[in-house]
């Protein structure tokens, strides 16, 4: 859920991202028709207010990664890497155990026998 959060916040930045370069180019096509900005200087312009919009949207994305992982500590949830190592202590301690108490010969073995009378 929170990895779809993660990509929701990123995916509207990309958004916002293509939305202005657009309004950029057309921003810059009126100054250009206009005359406060010559034909030659435009792409160059475009280029600068594009690169601008791209460190933005670097730099949201690293804040919301930022905010995730703050919420993330604060509810205390486990982490990719939290499980990992958990599963690597759990594999280290049944490699100690018999083979006889492991969870997968317990799973099959048959039950117990009843005491004898």
């Amino acid at each position: 859920m929170m990895n779809d959060l993660l990509k929701r916040a990123i995916s509207l930045g990309v958004g916002i991202t293509v939305t202005s370069k657009e309004r950029i180019e057309k921003y810059v096509d009126d100054l250009v028709r206009t005359g406060d900005v010559g034909p030659s200087e435009s792409k160059e312009l475009v280029a600068r207010l594009v690169q601008r919009g791209e460190e933005q949207q670097a730099e949201l994305k690293r804040v919301v990664k930022d905010q995730l992982h703050s919420m993330l500590a604060e509810l205390r949830v486990a982490t990719k890497e939290d499980v990992e190592r958990l599963e690597r202590r759990l594999s280290t301690m049944e490699a100690k155990l018999p083979p006889e108490a492991t969870p997968d010969a317990t799973e099959t073995a048959a039950p117990p026998a009843p005491p004898a009378p």
